[in-house]
């Protein structure tokens, strides 16, 4: 009991001793974002198994965040569920975004994991085969400032596995996205 008070009371005073606009301007939740994607497209990934559908995403960026590079880096958790039975994703990047005036760019990586299969299959050849269970994913994002707290953009997302395993021809998803700031 005593060592909670303490450890409350440390807590109060570091939380005293920043400055009053740094928490002010870190919600918890910066933003929310979804949107829709063409599923399994081509573009870095080879041979597209499970085109033709689409995916849903979802993203939520969190309010911490420090500048590098003339950016912003705050960390993003989301998903991509694919219709028709195709792979889904979720993952946690690190992203970095740089805005300019009503423009914005962002790039992010991190680590995902998804519901296809690992190994090919001769039964199963309507879902990509992708050699690990956790993939690398890394993201690219184009957008305008609609109004200060709205954003539509254009979002890539590649995943795979870098050749760590095999097989390894990578997932890729495009499409249009809707955001909402706090």
């Amino acid at each position: 009991m005593v060592q909670r008070l303490v450890r409350a009371a440390f807590s109060a005073l570091v939380m005293s001793l920043l400055p009053a606009a740094a928490r002010a301007e870190d919600n918890i939740i910066h933003e929310i974002r979804g949107g829709v994607l063409a599923h399994d497209v081509l573009i870095v990934s080879r041979s597209p198994v499970e085109s033709g559908s689409v995916s849903l995403n979802g993203e939520i960026a969190f309010g911490p965040s420090f500048g590098v590079l003339g950016g912003k880096i705050r960390p993003v958790i989301g998903g991509s569920i694919a219709t028709n039975s195709g792979t889904s994703l979720f993952y946690i990047d690190a992203r970095i975004e740089w805005q300019l005036d009503r423009v914005f760019f962002a790039l992010g990586l991190g680590p995902a994991i998804h519901t296809g299969n690992l190994e090919r299959r001769t039964f199963d050849n309507q879902r990509k085969a992708l050699g690990s269970r956790i993939l690398f994913h890394p993201s690219a994002e184009v957008g305008f400032q609609v109004t200060p707290d709205n954003r539509i953009s254009v979002y890539y997302e590649h995943v795979s596995n870098a050749y760590l395993a095999r097989p390894n021809p990578g997932l890729d998803n495009i499409g249009v996205r809707l955001a909402h700031r706090f």
